[in-house]
């Protein structure tokens, strides 16, 4: 008696489900985000130095510019502006070169992700380190020193476009700044005076007329100085605008300035981004 097999048949595994590209970008950036914060140093120093820089300048410098203006209305411009700057500039010169020396972009270009991905997630970081860390010295500025907050829609529009224009400039800046570090400790030690410098010639601790004429024209050619003037619009009276350099806040030439250095910071970060170092080849 020959015994019969039962053909029984077998369900085919189902087949991998396809990630989009936007689920891609928003998991890479939830993974920098997460990365971020629990970095200790990395929250302290990008987050919490503005407003700590605010306790300290507004605490010390309790006194009205000219027109009654208070000074914490002026120094927060200066602040905005630097904390969009250091997440968006400081910050990526000197994570990446860490990433780049620690062989992690190396690994990633190996892999089947597609590179766009991997500058997605850090643009994603830097937009909500940037907007948490604005909202967050807003609220003290305005809490404890009486910031007055911008009171029409033009103004928040303005402040708006302002800060998008200069932080994507610095993110990409930020990036192509990357590949001049050969190491990962150099990474602080190029961006970290860099970003002092220009604070200091951009207005940020001291007003921007009363510096010398040629510290201004230095000043001039990067983009912190044109953040600084177009969200001093924003915070202070129309009238406080005769005493720029050029009689007016002169908004025309802020988003002319920051959109050049935009264009140019991509230009830089496509032709100098390097996935490893010197000695990987």
């Amino acid at each position: 008696m020959s015994a019969t097999t039962t053909n029984v048949p077998v369900a085919a595994p189902a087949p991998a489900r396809r990630v989009g590209p936007v689920a891609l970008g928003l998991r890479q950036g939830r993974l920098e985000v997460t990365q971020f914060l629990r970095s200790r140093e990395s929250v302290v120093f990008t987050m919490l130095f503005p407003v700590i820089m605010i306790f300290i300048f507004a605490s010390i410098f309790n006194y009205d510019l000219d027109g009654g203006v208070k000074f914490t209305q002026y120094f927060v411009t200066g602040m905005i502006a630097t904390g969009l700057m250091t997440v968006g500039f400081q910050s990526l010169a000197i994570q990446i070169p860490m990433e780049r020396d620690r062989g992690v972009l190396k690994r990633l270009r190996g892999t089947p992700m597609p590179k766009w991905v991997y500058f997605a997630g850090k643009v994603i970081m830097v937009i909500v380190i940037g907007v948490a860390e604005t909202v967050l010295l807003l609220a003290v500025a305005a809490i404890f020193f009486g910031l007055e907050l911008p009171s029409t829609a033009g103004h928040w529009l303005t402040f708006g476009w302002v800060s998008a224009l200069g932080i994507t400039a610095c993110t990409l800046c930020g990036i192509a700044f990357s590949s001049l570090a050969r190491t990962a400790r150099s990474g602080s030690a190029l961006a970290t005076p860099v970003a002092l410098v220009l604070q200091f010639i951009s207005g940020v601790f001291i007003a921007f007329t009363q510096l010398p004429t040629w510290m201004q024209q230095v000043a001039a050619l990067f983009p912190l100085k044109w953040m600084c003037q177009g969200l001093r619009s924003v915070f202070l009276p129309a009238s406080f605008g005769a005493q720029e350099p050029g009689g007016s806040f002169e908004l025309g030439r802020v988003a002319l300035v920051l959109a050049a250095w935009c264009v140019l910071g991509l230009l830089l970060c496509l032709g100098t981004f390097r996935w490893t170092t010197k000695r990987d080849g």
